[in-house]
């Protein structure tokens, strides 16, 4: 494996990715980045879950000059989705290096996107369609450009976005570098590589296996707003030494932190907005058993060395495999079992067996407990204690009070009083969970989805909460901010 301190990474870059625990890098990033660097055009061939947002990234990130205010990077991407994740990566690559990362994609309002493009970001994330009205409303100038980006070429081409494709490429200085990405090669993308990109190299790597052999795998078929109760259950249910629970974004740690102790579970969050001071507090926590639930972003999780997580419970399946494997990576260490489970949204069942091709491994459905099984997972759990108790036979003190109990009541309703006390009943208090829209559409491991499509419908209801819904607007990736 090659490791990034090999690569001839500038000293901010090397920063960024130690702070966000990448050390080896992943074969499509060893075979690009040099090729990149010296400047030639790359055509990569790969799936998602290879580390190729890095692979362009990384050297992306290395040519930008910070003195040069105008836009010199572009990257073209299928869905909204994909340019938000694309750009919140390039964003923590980009940290120390101080570059300005702007993504601009439909269902957004344009207006806003505007006045963000006049604040001199470098390196812009977008879908074909929004890019395309930027340019021929003259609110984004490629004149400039260095370097263009194409991301997941193939999707873009189901979607019908080729024109658009052209019509920006056609904008763009041709004196500058071209990487085009694609998970398979049909002849309308061998056109286009063709007609816009200079002797390109071929850098073809496929998804690597990745197994987890000593960890069980569960998923749970599930509606947005029906999770947050299926997760209490089940945590009711099972009963976990130690669990982790992992949400898409900042907010939904949040919200899921503080539900769970509203519902009486020990629980914290971490994520990229922490300090490292309250990050170490929380972890600290954790390992010495004072939580019993950690909540955490992918970002703020990776590379935590935790041992005795027994249970991994993804709130959110990720978008690609990779990230699946260092999730559930978090428990079955130590040749130990584990147990993971995620929830999918019907829509969502495509990335299921994306992962599950991946994995090597199927994943088990599993029926989501009811509230009375719930509470008869509660009652066994007081019921192992009060018999480790009784093992330990440390009791001398009590047995006399012990002996008038019994004089006076039956022994069955005595210990049945005593669970009763020990017992920790479901929590039906009610909780608010912000609704996140699905991922995008895939069917047989193809997206579904268009960025054209329209706007997403929301429910007037997160949880058990009644509260309207608070439908955040995404914000603009600068130094001021960024989503993890």
């Amino acid at each position: 494996m090659t490791n990034f301190s090999e690569l001839n990474l500038s000293s901010s870059i090397l920063k960024s990715l130690k702070r966000m625990g990448f050390e080896e890098a992943s074969p499509i990033q060893a075979k690009t980045i040099p090729l990149s660097t010296q400047g030639k055009d790359i055509i990569g061939q790969a799936q998602t879950g290879t580390g190729k947002t890095a692979a362009f990234g990384i050297p992306l990130i290395g040519k930008i000059d910070n003195k040069n205010p105008n836009i010199q990077g572009i990257i073209i991407a299928p869905t909204r989705e994909l340019a938000i994740q694309v750009s919140e990566e390039l964003y923590k690559i980009g940290y120390d290096a101080r570059a300005r990362v702007l993504a601009v994609y439909g269902g957004q309002d344009i207006q806003r996107q505007i006045k963000a493009l006049k604040k001199g970001p470098q390196i812009i994330v977008g879908t074909p369609g929004r890019i395309l009205d930027h340019i021929k409303r003259r609110t984004l100038k490629l004149d400039q450009v260095s370097t263009l980006i194409l991301d997941e070429a193939d999707e873009m081409l189901n979607m019908g976005f080729i024109d658009d494709i052209e019509a920006i490429l056609s904008s763009v200085p041709e004196e500058r570098q071209t990487l085009l990405f694609s998970a398979t090669m049909p002849d309308p993308i061998r056109r286009i590589a063709e007609r816009f990109m200079k002797d390109p190299e071929l850098v073809r790597v496929k998804a690597k296996e990745m197994t987890v052999p000593l960890i069980e795998q569960y998923y749970v078929k599930v509606q947005e707003r029906e999770k947050f109760e299926v997760l209490s259950r089940l945590i009711d249910v099972q009963s976990p030494e130690l669990a982790i629970v992992f949400g898409r974004t900042k907010r939904r740690v949040d919200e899921l932190a503080n539900a769970l102790n509203l519902r009486g579970y020990m629980a914290e969050g971490i994520h990229g907005d922490l300090s490292q001071a309250k990050r170490l507090s929380v972890l600290r926590k954790f390992k010495d058993g004072k939580v019993d639930v950690l909540v955490a972003t992918d970002v703020a999780a990776r590379g935590l060395d935790i041992s005795g997580v027994t249970h991994v419970y993804n709130y959110d399946i990720p978008q690609d495999p990779e990230s699946y494997v260092h999730r559930i990576g978090r428990t079955g260490r130590a040749g130990k079992e584990g147990m993971a489970i995620t929830f999918v949204s019907p829509r969502e069942m495509g990335y299921l067996k994306i992962v599950e091709q991946t994995t090597k491994k199927r994943m088990m459905p599993m029926r989501p407990p009811s509230w009375d099984e719930a509470f008869e997972g509660q009652i066994r759990v007081s019921m192992e204690k009060l018999a480790d108790v009784v093992k330990e036979n440390n009791l001398t003190e009590y047995v006399n009070i012990s002996k008038e109990l019994l004089e006076e009541n039956d022994a069955t309703l005595i210990v049945a009083a005593a669970l009763k006390l020990m017992t920790k009943e479901p929590d039906k208090t009610p909780v608010h969970i912000t609704e996140e829209r699905p991922l995008p559409m895939k069917r047989d491991g193809q997206k579904k989805s268009s960025s054209r499509r329209g706007k997403p419908s929301y429910s007037n209801k997160g949880g058990n909460g009644n509260r309207k819904p608070r439908r955040s607007g995404r914000r603009e990736y600068n130094r001021d901010h960024h989503k993890s």
